[in-house]
């Protein structure tokens, strides 16, 4: 596996410069596309890495399967009655079909749909931004995880998407919380600082049913680690989750900061940071990276 990562670094390196990053979040906008990091964790517990895999970049989106955790914790399938559960194919901050659709998001990964996912787990906790980074910290060994407030503060003045986003959820009836709070916990999640080795050791729970290696009580149900696992599949790079699906063969939970991670229940998690992003929003020399190793070692869902 290392000389399998040691190759895919080489192969990637000449599309580190193609990508472009998040400038619509000023804070992202100056990281250099050069980096690139990977780490595989096996749920036999060896760890395997190239590159940055130790820089912690802001996870955006890919908070979004850890709120969702919690939600599922709390809520259990009356979540279902606010956030659908089908691919949305449009943009992950798309106004329309949140209009055309009663105000009932597609799914839990589009912004709006993580909206409504951070409204219920703030209507169970009243420290939604405490709790859920202890939730996150809780997940992985070393040094504790922690919010770059630079980059929550960067989102809150340039989120006016989101903002509206957030307001027309209200105005249909399904955000329970003041707008406000609930953007800020939002903010807030997505600029939880990790590296790849983190990333790929907190997603652990999901390849082994619900539990986190070492632990007596599972996590969260086997039932519900299928579902987040079919969910990241499903809709975990917004609308290029098909292409995703087909060249990569996993599921995977992208952010805009560069990262995705991916999921084979059973075997490992694998994280890529690579900033520079596609028309869609997931990192280009990313995808191209985890597509390289489900090829090479003959390794997916399918």
């Amino acid at each position: 596996m290392q000389r399998i990562l040691e190759e895919i670094q080489d192969e990637v390196r000449p599309l580190l410069h193609r990508g472009k990053v998040a400038s619509y979040i000023p804070q992202l906008a100056d990281v250099p596309r050069e980096h690139f990091g990977m780490a595989v964790h096996t749920v036999g517990g060896e760890v395997f890495q190239v590159g940055d895999a130790d820089h912690r970049f802001s996870i955006q989106s890919i908070s979004k399967a850890f709120t969702l955790t919690l939600a599922m914790q709390l809520e259990g399938d009356e979540l279902w009655r606010r956030v659908g559960r089908e691919p949305s194919g449009t943009a992950f901050n798309s106004l329309v079909q949140l209009e055309h659709e009663n105000g009932i998001p597609r799914n839990p990964f589009i912004n709006a749909g993580a909206l409504v996912v951070t409204d219920v787990v703030l209507s169970h906790l009243a420290e939604a931004k405490k709790t859920v980074l202890e939730f996150v910290d809780s997940l992985v060994a070393g040094e504790p995880v922690s919010y770059d407030l630079e980059v929550a503060r960067s989102e809150a003045e340039s989120g006016h998407r989101n903002r509206a986003l957030a307001h027309f959820l209200k105005s249909f009836g399904n955000l329970h919380n003041d707008t406000d709070a609930v953007l800020d916990a939002y903010f807030h999640h997505c600029s939880i600082a990790m590296s790849c080795s983190e990333l790929a050791e907190a997603f652990l729970f999901l390849v082994c049913g619900g539990h986190v290696p070492g632990r007596d009580q599972p996590l969260i149900r086997a039932n519900q680690a299928k579902y987040v696992g079919s969910l990241m599949l499903t809709c975990g790079t917004y609308d290029s989750a098909g292409d995703f699906a087909y060249r990569v063969g996993l599921p995977g939970k992208s952010g805009v900061g560069g990262g995705i991670v991916a999921i084979m229940p059973g075997h490992f998690t694998v994280a890529v940071w690579s900033p520079g992003l596609d028309p869609s929003g997931n990192s280009l020399a990313g995808t191209k990276a985890l597509e390289l190793l489900t090829t090479k070692t003959g390794i997916s869902i399918f």
